[in-house]
């Protein structure tokens, strides 16, 4: 008997949710390749996305899943689909010249009667190949194949309550792993020792919760480094005279809460608590305007208007949707958290409001995973003290 993280009423609501927009976008049947939406929609979960898989929803009965016959009892033991919905291909399409998993879905979906069907894949997804794309363009001739990416994913960015409680056990560890960081870090410790305990924090987790992989890796530059906020870590030592920003995520059941807080070994410079204190202003600023009825666009331009006091122009977005999610990344594609953004704020949307600087020659990074309340501003879903770390 196969447990799931949520009830089958929740799927439930999933499904029929997306067939809507499946009926909106104008498509028969949804190939789903994301991981995320994979585990949204059936709650299969399995390091198996480095080889073609997929969700099948059609427009009634329970979804399929099509994969890897190695990973089928995988689906067997992470989705409540019985061996009807569960379909796979052989390991000789596996890295073969002369063939292509695709080649076997387009083969499924011929005989679930999609042949001559509108059938809407994830263009835009990690893990949908161009190879893919064309083999399943050659299996069925007569379809036709439709750019379906986001049509899950905007499904996804209104959490359930369910999932807002999962976001809060993720949001816990991430406040667990951040407070143990500021207590651990000192200069001359090497970073792959402090990375090491970071992440058996999080994957102690909080009390019974558990801590899952995150979808990206510890973010720890130091110094000029750290003008580059995509650097993981070295066995460099921390240096006096340096600011490292520590960039990670709880994860609790796949559901992230990303969080980053930066740390200086010595007596910072004036520019940059200069810098820190905007921050933070900005954030609060940013996270009083987060609410129902305002525009992503609002969060930007309240967070702008304070780093415009100390000089400061950002180029980048400064945030976006997260929650469920897998490797490469935390985002969840649909809300960007910048002045274009438009998209109107609904109670239940979770954004990693992520307003890193990246200067010339430092960096510093302080964010916060806030959630849209019902009534009044966000609330950010950790509990770290908003500042500018300073340790001898």
């Amino acid at each position: 008997m196969v447990v799931l993280p949520f009830s089958q009423s929740e799927y439930d609501r999933r499904i029929a949710r997306t067939r809507k927009a499946m009926e909106r976008y104008g498509v028969d049947v949804l190939f789903v390749t994301s991981p995320a939406g994979m585990n949204w929609l059936t709650g299969y979960d399995g390091w198996s996305f480095y080889v073609d898989q997929g969700v099948i929803l059609t427009g009634e009965g329970s979804p399929y899943w099509w994969g890897r016959l190695m990973d089928a009892n995988g689906a067997r033991r992470t989705t409540a689909l019985d061996d009807e919905h569960i379909l796979y291909y052989a390991d000789r399409y596996i890295q073969a010249d002369d063939c292509h998993p695709m080649d076997d879905l387009a083969e499924k979906l011929a005989d679930l009667g999609f042949a001559k069907a509108a059938v809407g894949v994830e263009m835009r997804a990690y893990y949908y190949s161009a190879a893919g794309h064309a083999a399943l363009a050659e299996g069925l001739p007569n379809a036709k194949l439709t750019d379906a990416s986001g049509l899950l994913d905007w499904e996804r960015v209104v959490k359930s309550e369910p999932e807002i409680a999962f976001m809060r056990k993720a949001a816990a560890i991430s406040t667990r792993v951040m407070n143990h960081a500021m207590e651990i870090a000192e200069p001359g410790m090497r970073k792959n020792v402090f990375v090491g305990e970071l992440m058996k924090t999080a994957i102690e987790g909080n009390g019974d919760d558990w801590g899952d992989y995150p979808a990206i890796m510890p973010l720890l530059p130091s110094g000029a480094d750290a003008s580059a906020p995509h650097l993981t870590w070295s066995g460099d030592a921390f240096k006096v005279g340096e600011a490292t920003f520590i960039e990670q995520a709880g994860c609790y059941r796949r559901y992230h809460a990303p969080l980053s807080r930066t740390v200086f070994f010595g007596t910072p410079p004036d520019y940059m608590k200069a810098a820190a204190d905007a921050l933070i202003a900005g954030l609060a600023a940013g996270i009083e305007v987060a609410r129902p009825g305002n525009r992503a666009g609002d969060i930007a331009r309240a967070l702008e208007t304070e780093l415009w006091k100390v000089g400061i122009e950002r180029p980048n977005r400064a945030g976006y949707a997260t929650g469920l999610a897998y490797p490469p990344d935390w985002g969840e594609h649909t809300v960007s958290i910048r002045a274009s953004d438009e998209t109107l704020l609904e109670p239940g949307m979770t954004l990693h409001f992520m307003p890193g600087l990246w200067m010339d020659d430092w960096g510093l990074e302080m964010t916060e995973t806030i959630l849209i309340r019902e009534n009044g501003t966000a609330e950010a879903l950790c509990s770290v003290e908003r500042k500018l770390f300073v340790k001898d």
